[in-house]
């Protein structure tokens, strides 16, 4: 009979132990991990908001903050993990006031909540009145609806505490109009109706997430048949038909020959394409302008 030596025998059990815990993680199917934090509005903003509009904002926010991680979800790129858990780091860091996260405090976010990346969004924009204007010598007078709100959103690498991307997200008066004329939604003394404040929270919310895709998970081609592609993009990712997309080719890493960084992979336009159907998982796009698209290349919006 062959005697098994304690070492392998607390090895093997070990093993058998730890093994169904690690399985999941490994059929993740690869997507990375994400901490969402609330948002909240800047301290100067919510100081500046007129009281009969702070509840309106409330709302807003209210809804921006579970929209956000529906939309988020809804790209199939990311588990989205540790909340509560970030949310105690927001409030010690007090980035509710500013947005912003050193390099340890990413770093402190991702260790407690075991995510890759890091999501802050502040809003520092929201204004919704009426402007009359009076026309000198006819004595008539003409109204303006007034509608914005903006939010900063800023990802960041929790692993390097390195900040990815930083930009300004807004809807206006144009998405606001075309929000309440083709939905049909209505106003009530002035102010937004609940059906309103979710639909400027969704709209706002997906501009978010597509932002963050573009950033961390670019569109990429799948397949090239003829004059049509593939992209592995769908429904929630942000794409819709009519699209267009600048197709760029990935050549070699750039590396900053001071600090050594990584800079990303060079990138060379190659031709550019259309969104003609979206399905669940993936989307279908005509060529408009090919000079060497192929399988790989990478998808970015015109600037």
């Amino acid at each position: 009979m062959k005697i098994v030596s304690p070492l392998k025998f607390t090895l093997a059990l070990l093993s058998a132990v730890l093994l169904p815990v690690l399985a999941p993680a490994q059929d993740a199917g690869g997507k990375s991990t994400l901490a969402i934090s609330s948002i909240k509005p800047t301290p100067s903003l919510e100081a500046s908001v007129k009281p009969d509009k702070k509840l309106e904002m409330g709302r807003i926010l209210e809804s921006l903050d579970s929209q956000l991680i529906d939309r988020v979800n809804a790209t199939r790129k990311f588990e989205v993990v540790g909340r509560s858990d970030l949310s105690d780091i927001v409030k010690e860091q007090d980035l509710g006031a500013s947005g912003n996260v050193d390099a340890k405090t990413a770093a402190k976010a991702g260790k407690l909540t075991g995510a890759k990346y890091l999501l802050v969004s502040t809003v520092d924009d929201f204004q919704d009145y009426v402007e009359t204007a009076t026309f000198e010598g006819t004595g008539r007078s003409s109204t303006k609806r007034v509608f914005r709100f903006s939010v900063i959103g800023k990802i960041y690498d929790s692993s390097t505490g390195k900040l990815l991307e930083s930009a300004n997200l807004q809807t206006g008066n144009d998405a606001f109009k075309d929000i309440s004329e083709n939905r049909s939604y209505s106003v009530k003394d002035g102010n937004l109706s609940d059906e309103m404040m979710v639909a400027v929270a969704r709209d706002l919310a997906q501009k978010i997430a597509n932002r963050l895709v573009d950033v961390i998970y670019p569109a990429k081609i799948l397949i090239k048949r003829d004059k049509e592609v593939t992209i592995n993009r769908g429904e929630g990712g942000g794409v819709a038909v009519g699209d267009t997309f600048n197709v760029f080719a990935l050549g070699e890493e750039l590396i900053d020959p001071d600090t050594k960084e990584s800079l990303g992979r060079e990138e060379a336009k190659v031709g550019k394409v259309k969104i003609t159907q979206v399905n669940p998982k993936t989307s279908l796009a005509d060529i408009l302008d090919d000079t060497g698209i192929d399988k790989g290349a990478v998808l970015r919006r015109p600037q």
